[in-house]
């Protein structure tokens, strides 16, 4: 109890000390920057001419290297701070809140909620963020008229007070709500909770990260919203139709009955004029074979604009038709304004898995730039339907490659290259789309992207946006049911899902060469910078080296696959780590010239933040590494300043 003492003292202090603008417009106040998640900053005393004189400003240890090491082994450091109510607010992938000062990284106060850390999570211990609220009607002294909340990887929403710590007594039970799945749970880590919540208002808006893979009959993928006072539930929204109304031509009511998932777990975005709240949502269970869910199924692999005080549905757009890809939704919807000449335009921007990027205006849903329903592969697994066409956008164009053959085959040396042409001959592949299949499909680009949960940031005045994107392969082998126990025995290493409830288990590995490397060419990382005025790519730059990751020194700038996203300041700076290697870059906004990067202490798969104090710029990121990258384990978060 003295430690929240203590912290709360420091705390007071702190609050007295300079406030930033009321308009956030050199700080970093919710997850992706601003509510709309442009991931820009106003700060520009970082500049391209000054870049390369960052220096570490300070560290800070979350302790969970001693703490947690076993634990740490299956988590994943995807956090990005906010600085709201004069302090920065992080998560750790274990659900700790904590509140630092934000010149010196000192450790204000810390919330641990106690999850339980003896089993393994679907998609690791993962926290991407926290959420700042203040209440309107509360007195600015009273307890939790200010607070954080939080989702956990247990299943729980969080309320503390974002002065001490403390929970919020009055929001649902000591300052927690359970979340309730639906159904019973396979195990423990089926269920959970990795992006931040948003607000609306009054309320508070969760969604939640489902296993892939494990069955037909799963829990539903409901995004929940909560009275953010006391926790009391105000609606849901079920990505899945269900209503009979709604389904000719759509999916059949017996199998929208017992389907689940089309889940939210990416970050959502909000409109506060409008009150909208923006969902990227996922396919329906299982990923890759859709036979017990026929049709184009409405709503999944959509972005969906909900009135944020009712849920009630405003319009859709959907990416993918009946997805068997595994290519959902996997970022923050971007709410920008662009000028294409003929005046301001509100829209939204969603980057996709495929390599496509979304322009749609935020009012209706409609294109910005067109697209087209392109007809795809049909020859599918049996019993499976396929959408005849998919949505293509003609602008801008796809920023990875969709197809390969034997003769695009890569590696370091001529035998590596040639293991992998044979391997690359195996496998089905005749473009983006190809079907599954129990002959093997090679899936280009793999389900991690193009891009994923890091999205994109925008800058309002060059109206270019940035987004990071991977180019590896997979291959996705459909497995007869009676086949599967002997896979799984035979490969207990391997991902091989039961898909439970349909005729297909599934097996899901990365195409790599004899070294570890993707069998497909490089660069395998790139970061790209796109006009909105005109659709058009204006640079594009190699991303990340494989110091960290090849079994021996290469000496070629091949980039890497990578998760976290970039920002982009008014100083004309992009900021990203992203890559599978431990460096915090920076890139001139204009060029794609890589300007500098700063070494971390472990792998930084998170989103960079910055933020102006006490007329100082610091670029914070989470530098703890991400597991199933295989990249350098920490518990770090490191904050970068001018001399």
């Amino acid at each position: 109890m003295s430690r929240f003492i203590i912290a709360a003292v420091c705390s007071f202090f702190l609050l007295a000390g300079p406030v930033l603008a009321a308009d956030g417009g050199a700080g970093w106040t919710h997850y992706g920057g601003d509510a709309g998640g442009s991931r820009y900053s106003a700060a520009g005393a970082i500049t391209p001419a000054s870049v390369g004189n960052l220096e570490m400003a300070w560290d800070y240890s979350t302790g969970d290297m001693q703490v947690r090491p076993d634990a740490v082994q299956r988590s994943a450091s995807e956090g990005t701070p906010i600085l709201a109510g004069g302090a920065l607010r992080m998560c750790t992938p274990f659900n700790e809140i904590i509140s630092l000062d934000p010149a010196t990284g000192a450790e204000l106060w810390r919330y641990d909620p106690e999850i339980a850390t003896d089993y393994s999570p679907a998609n690791q211990f993962v926290c991407r963020g926290v959420t700042y609220w203040q209440d309107a009607q509360a007195a600015p002294q009273a307890a939790c008229a200010a607070r954080i909340f939080s989702g956990t990887n247990d299943g729980r929403l969080l309320a503390v007070d974002a002065e001490t710590g403390f929970p919020c007594a009055g929001f649902g039970s000591s300052g927690q709500v359970k979340i309730d799945p639906g159904m019973a749970l396979l195990w423990r880590g089926e269920f959970q909770i990795t992006s931040p919540p948003v607000t609306v208002g009054d309320i508070v808006i969760i969604g939640s990260s489902i296993s892939d893979n494990a069955r037909a009959d799963a829990p539903k993928g409901a995004v929940r919203a909560f009275d953010a006072r006391t926790g009391a539930p105000r609606w849901q929204f079920d990505a899945v139709v269900r209503g009979a109304a709604e389904q000719p031509g759509n999916w059949q009511t017996e199998q929208a009955a017992r389907t689940g998932h089309a889940n939210v777990w990416a970050p959502m975005s909000v409109d506060e004029k409008r009150g909208l709240v923006f969902l990227p949502t996922s396919s329906p269970s299982p990923d890759f074979y859709g036979a017990q869910r026929l049709g184009d199924n409405r709503y999944a692999n959509s972005v969906v604009a909900l009135e944020g005080m009712t849920g009630a549905v405003r319009w859709h757009f959907q990416t993918v038709h009946h997805d068997v890809w595994d290519y959902d939704l996997p970022a923050q919807p971007s709410l920008v304004t662009i000028n294409q000449g003929d005046g301001p335009r509100d829209v939204v921007v969603q980057v996709a898995k495929t390599g496509f990027v979304f322009v749609l205006d935020r009012d209706t849903g409609q294109p910005v730039f067109e697209v087209d329903e392109v007809p795809v592969p049909q020859d599918a697994a049996p019993g499976e339907v396929l959408s005849p066409t998919q949505p293509m956008p003609q602008k801008p164009p796809a920023l990875v490659p969709h197809s390969i053959t034997p003769d695009d085959a890569w590696g370091v040396t001529f035998l590596d290259r040639g293991a992998c042409a044979d391997e690359i001959a195996k496998y089905r592949n005749v473009g983006l789309f190809t079907p599954p299949s129990e002959q093997g499909t090679l899936m280009f680009p793999f389900s991690g992207g193009g891009a994923n949960w890091g999205g994109m940031a925008f800058d309002p005045v060059s109206q270019l946006m940035y987004v990071n994107t991977s180019r590896a392969l997979h291959v996705v082998t459909l497995i007869p049911r009676a086949e599967f126990a002997d896979a799984k025995a035979a490969e207990p290493a391997k991902e091989i899902s039961a898909q439970t409830g349909t005729r297909y288990a599934v097996k899901r590995d990365l195409l790599l060469s004899p070294l570890s490397l993707p069998c497909n060419k490089p660069p395998f990382g790139v970061l790209h910078a796109i006009d909105l005025k005109t659709g058009d790519i204006a640079w594009e730059s190699t991303l990340g080296t494989v110091r960290d990751l090849a079994p021996v020194p290469l000496p070629w700038k091949l980039g890497t696959p990578n998760f976290g996203g970039p920002l982009v300041t008014a100083g004309g700076v992009v900021f990203i780590g992203a890559a599978m290697d431990n460096y915090l870059r920076a890139f001139d906004a204009k060029t794609g010239e890589e300007l500098w990067k700063g070494r971390l202490p472990g792998g930084g798969q998170a989103t960079p933040m910055t933020y102006e104090w006490q007329d100082k710029q610091y670029v914070v990121i989470s530098a703890g590494g991400h597991a199933r990258s295989t990249t350098t384990l920490n518990d770090k978060l490191v904050a970068f300043t001018l001399p």
